[in-house]
């Protein structure tokens, strides 16, 4: 997965820190998700982000296969 927040806040003008609030996350849990290190998201806040940023969950995260997804689907 590759995590494509970084261009929908860019398109709307607003910072990282902004969309943590309006949205109730921490600015770190917030950094953590846009950096892509977080193992997963609740449903309620990818909800959340889309509601705010006006947009969809592919808007925000595309798929890139590894090599690990290969491996499990064999």
């Amino acid at each position: 997965m590759r995590i494509t927040l970084d261009a929908m806040l860019a398109a709307r003008m607003m910072t990282g820190k902004e969309l943590a609030q309006r949205v109730g996350l921490s600015e770190t849990q917030m950094s953590m998700f846009r950096s892509g290190k977080v193992r997963g998201i609740r449903f309620s806040t990818l909800s959340k982000l889309c509601l705010v940023l006006e947009c969809q969950p592919g808007d925000l995260i595309a798929y890139q296969p590894e090599a690990a997804d290969l491996e499990a689907s064999g």
